[in-house]
């Protein structure tokens, strides 16, 4: 499964597709959108990701643009992001303003996330030490090696598969302004090899002292992070946990409910879970009266006759 859409937002700005052929007048100003650049080597195979980059920059104010979204740059097997974010870090001395980027925004009909190739992507974290939120998708090939970076704040990673290597590189990395993280674990089968005991040094609470958002989803081992979490220092200090799109059971569920307290929550994402209507019940009926937003909706079932065995994930291809 791969279903996931084109972003809407980023840095709070909507979303626009540049278009080389849009008429003049027509488009936003430059820093009143998250511009997404992108190709469909189907619709132009005669246009190259280059080709659009530059005339995006030539259209729009470069130095206006606060938002780039990095969309299709060709046939995503052939090329990895190596290649976009080459020309991007190279417009470095244009685009001044430049304060969120997202590398990636592909959808299931452009490429299973598993088959979108990445690459070392914290080239643009140093080539933009203004960015102030970074986000990827897919993890084939992708590489996060240990970086400083004083301004982000929202780090997002959105995988079917999130390699063991990037979460140590991105757990190594010193980001004292880093308020939001949101980890796509995935499955082994697509490269999620990343257990809970590679989780410990961001559950201990000695990691990014401004974190208030933590997302730990879309993993086959939910059960599993929602014990640690139960016990995890770090909790106290967050105001929204996202264990959403995994496998969540009743048994990480009470594992929640009898760990520490949770009250502290403004939400608590649980989307797309496993758990059975007297425990939905019991979640909410603990933390609710407290004020949490406890988001309990798309309540699952296993595939075929194979129990806990047959919880899926949202996005694992």
């Amino acid at each position: 499964m791969s279903d996931v859409d084109h972003l809407h937002e980023l840095l709070g700005l909507p979303a626009v597709e540049f278009q080389h052929t849009a008429s003049e007048g027509s488009a936003p100003a430059a820093g009143a959108a998250a511009w997404r650049v992108s190709v469909d080597p189907y619709e132009d195979e005669e246009r190259s990701w280059e080709q659009e980059f530059a005339s995006f920059l030539e259209a729009v104010d470069p130095a206006g643009v606060r938002a780039l979204i990095v969309g299709q740059w060709g046939e995503s097997y052939e090329e990895d992001s190596s290649y976009p974010i080459g020309l991007v870090t190279a417009a470095a001395d244009r685009l001044t303003s430049l304060e969120a980027v997202f590398v990636g925004d592909l959808t299931m009909e452009e490429s299973e996330i598993s088959w979108i190739q990445q690459s070392d992507v914290t080239a643009l974290l140093a080539a933009y030490p203004t960015l102030v939120e970074f986000g990827v998708r897919g993890g084939s090939d992708l590489v996060f090696p240990p970086i400083r970076h004083e301004r982000l704040r929202a780090l997002t990673i959105e995988t079917g598969g999130l390699p063991v290597s990037v979460v140590r590189g991105v757990l190594d990395s010193e980001l004292p302004s880093l308020e939001r993280l949101d980890l796509w674990l995935g499955v082994s089968a697509y490269g999620g090899d990343t257990d809970v005991a590679d989780l410990a040094p961001l559950l201990s609470g000695t990691r990014f002292p401004a974190l208030h958002h933590l997302g730990l989803r879309n993993s086959e081992v939910e059960n599993e992070i929602a014990a640690a979490i139960a016990s995890a220092p770090l909790v106290a200090r967050l105001r929204t946990l996202d264990l959403s799109c995994g496998t969540l059971g009743d048994e990480g569920a009470a594992a929640l409910l009898e760990g520490q307290p949770l009250t502290h929550l403004d939400v608590l994402d649980l989307h797309h879970h496993f758990l059975s209507e007297p425990v939905e019940r019991r979640i909410a009926e603990a933390l609710e009266p407290h004020g949490v937003r406890v988001d309990l909706s798309d309540r699952c079932e296993p595939w075929g006759d194979r129990g806990a065995e047959g919880r899926y994930t949202t996005v694992s291809e």
